[in-house]
């Protein structure tokens, strides 16, 4: 891409930024080739595991400096094609991007929110941190967006999370001063994105930038509103304008008090391998007095309000606003009684509550922090309400994708069927065909492939009359 392209009011801003003379080596960083950079899933595989040799051997891996996690690869190694991808053992994301959520740091057993999450770079290094421990809800206002972020979610094997599809207000007025982390990488002018999307920059203008920022202030009232005292919020953009970024945080700073900044880290593309980031990370007192909720809520429709009309809008839509009335119990018996036959190995996480839509049987993540339950998800749109194990058809239970995911190998055992990475069977499971398997095999089967000394889940399959039925969802196939 050549500099002239660049809008000249952009180049104006970036000089105000950066002087002159840098600004001759920022705008020269649009000559290079864009960099690619992959994130593992610690979910499967731990850094230091056979399988992660393997990996970093194969794609010719190199460390992101900023993410113990995060490596460089070249993009002819091409990982995301790959059926190690289809398993989950990593996430394709932009290296600079990992930066805001190690600033986070989220634990295991906290209650944490990925405000504006799609597609999932943030919620799967979020959820990588918390270890299977604490609760998770991942947010995305928009339809097809969220469902892309509940795929994500589904592929990496994360079983502590929740999906949903809601404006931020309407959260805020279930969840005040819920969480202990709350990330919200939010949405921006894209100046990060000219390099690797040439069709951001017909996109940016002054009036963009401002348009949001105003939109960015607004999201933040309602983060401010979520976030425990004590809590911690980090804010994060992939632009470079401080209108958007620093100027952002110090308005927030000026209008509570109670805030206080802790870290601010910029990313730009000519000083380190990164298309560029900015994150901000934010505290809330510990000791603050506050009312129950905080003043931004106070501004805007109280709760039941919020309840009513979320309610209304799914029952035009016909979308799926709560639990059905069928008992949960039940399908949770055909589960459980399930599980004893085909899973033996397999223990469901702790304390969760099952929820039932329609047919199908969720497992609702359990929180010390937040007694999540059934009625805080009324009204909304839920992609994903916690693990989807399956679904029950006519008194019978079928195991979900999203099961087979989340289980690892020691779990299915001894119901496994194992494919070599190169083999062109794994490619035939992947397009949804049937497999010849010997005719002893009977029975629902996890469907993996082999990586170093382990076996990594693919989907499920059903083995009768010699056939391994293909179970792998029908918009994965490939």
């Amino acid at each position: 891409m050549s500099n002239p392209s660049l809008p000249t009011a952009y180049v104006e801003a970036v000089t105000a930024l950066l002087g002159p003379a840098e600004t001759e080596a920022f705008l020269a960083s649009y000559d290079a080739p864009r960099t690619y950079g992959l994130r593992f899933n610690t979910l499967k595989i731990p850094p230091s595991s056979p399988a992660a040799g393997k990996l970093a051997e194969l794609f010719a891996l190199r460390p992101v400096p900023w993410c113990g996690t995060g490596y460089y690869y070249e993009e002819s190694t091409r990982p995301g094609k790959h059926p190690y991808h289809a398993a989950g053992l990593y996430y394709i994301q932009e290296p600079s991007a990992m930066s805001a959520v190690e600033l986070l740091d989220p634990q295991p057993g906290q209650t944490v929110l990925d405000l504006a999450a799609a597609p999932g770079g943030k919620t799967t290094q979020i959820a990588a941190k918390m270890a299977g421990q604490g609760l998770l809800i991942s947010n995305e206002i928009h339809p097809q967006r969220a469902r892309i972020l509940a795929e994500n979610v589904e592929r990496l094997g994360i079983r502590n999370a929740v999906v949903t599809q809601a404006p931020p207000p309407a959260l805020s007025a279930r969840f005040p001063l819920a969480f202990d982390r709350i990330m919200l990488d939010a949405p921006c002018s894209g100046e990060g994105m000219f390099r690797k999307d040439p069709d951001a920059i017909s996109e940016w203008s002054p009036e963009a930038v401002e348009l949001c920022a105003a939109r960015q202030w607004d999201i933040l009232q309602d983060a401010v509103a979520m976030l425990k005292p004590g809590g911690r919020l980090a804010y994060s953009t992939c632009t470079f304008n401080r209108r958007e970024n620093e100027d952002t945080i110090a308005r927030l700073l000026a209008e509570y008090p109670f805030l206080r900044l802790i870290a601010e880290k910029r990313i730009w593309p000519h000083r380190e391998q990164g298309e560029g980031h900015y994150v901000a990370l934010i505290e809330r007192d510990h000791d603050e007095k506050t009312p129950a909720i905080s003043a931004a809520i106070a501004n805007r429709e109280g709760a039941d309000a919020v309840r009513r009309g979320g309610r209304e809008r799914n029952r035009k839509r016909g979308a799926r606003s709560g639990p059905s009335e069928r008992s949960a119990a039940t399908a949770w018996d055909s589960f459980r009684a399930w599980a004893a036959d085909e899973l033996p190995a397999f223990a469901p996480p702790a304390g969760g509550t099952p929820l039932l839509f329609g047919e199908a049987l969720y497992l609702l993540p359990a929180s010390g922090g937040l007694a999540l339950t059934p009625e805080h998800l009324t009204g909304l749109k839920v992609p994903r309400a916690g693990l989807h194990l399956g679904d029950v058809r006519k008194g019978r239970f079928e195991p979900a994708h999203a099961l087979a995911m989340a289980l690892s190998a020691n779990e299915a055992a001894p119901r496994l069927w194992t494919l070599d990475a190169e083999s062109p069977l794994v490619a035939a499971y992947l397009r949804g065909e049937t497999l010849e398997v010997p005719a002893s095999l009977r029975g629902w089967h996890l469907v993996t492939v082999a990586c170093g000394d382990d076996q990594y889940p693919l989907g499920w399959g059903k083995a009768s009359g010699g056939q391994l039925k293909n179970h792998l969802p029908k918009g994965l196939r490939h």
